[in-house]
């Protein structure tokens, strides 16, 4: 599983240009089965997404944000194993991740 963090670099005014092609990407991605959940963070200096893809398949989705195509955020993705979830998530439960 992955967490993808978004720093935002550029000013406001300019993520709010971008952010209806970003929307759109996100909605396309999320369709496709690449993120299960996608939000801001607070205070509002970027993004968080959480995906169960293949790292291959999650990449070549990240290369096509107008986030990134456009310079507006840097990019971080880290991996880690789900092996201990709360009741109600054990589909975020990664089988082979030791306990």
């Amino acid at each position: 599983m992955y967490v993808v963090s978004l720093t935002y670099k550029v000013p406001d005014d300019i993520v709010e240009f971008h952010l209806p092609a970003h929307v759109a990407w996100l909605q396309a991605a999320f369709d496709d089965g690449v993120f299960m959940v996608a939000g801001r963070k607070i205070p509002r200096t970027g993004g968080l997404l959480l995906s169960n893809s293949d790292r291959a398949s999650l990449d070549a989705a990240l290369a096509k944000d107008p986030f990134y195509v456009n310079g507006v955020a840097d990019f971080e993705v880290m991996e880690f194993h789900a092996n201990r979830v709360a009741p109600g998530y054990e589909n975020l439960l990664d089988s082979e991740a030791p306990s």
